[in-house]
């Protein structure tokens, strides 16, 4: 594993914002990514999927938005979110 140079926020938010590369900062071999997507496939009834399509259009946002945001909600109530 590549070694990488250690440095405040501070100086990395700096330096990032004065257009200075900040790649050096980083291990490029092993990136970590975290809340990686995975995909799900899920079936409803229709009078599901027309109810959802309502909410999200009178609210503004797509289905999947609408539904991510719907399940978020309901484990945060639950007491089971791991969101930052």
């Amino acid at each position: 594993m590549k070694k990488t140079k250690p440095i405040s926020a501070e100086e990395f938010d700096r330096k990032f914002d004065e257009g200075e590369s900040v790649m050096e900062y980083f291990d490029q071999n092993n990136p970590l990514r975290p809340n990686k997507m995975q995909r799900l496939t899920l079936d409803l009834p229709g009078w599901t999927v027309t109810a959802l399509d309502k909410e999200a259009l009178r609210i503004g946002i797509t289905r999947q938005s609408l539904i991510k945001t719907l399940i978020d909600a309901g484990l945060r109530s639950a007491g089971h979110s791991n969101a930052p």
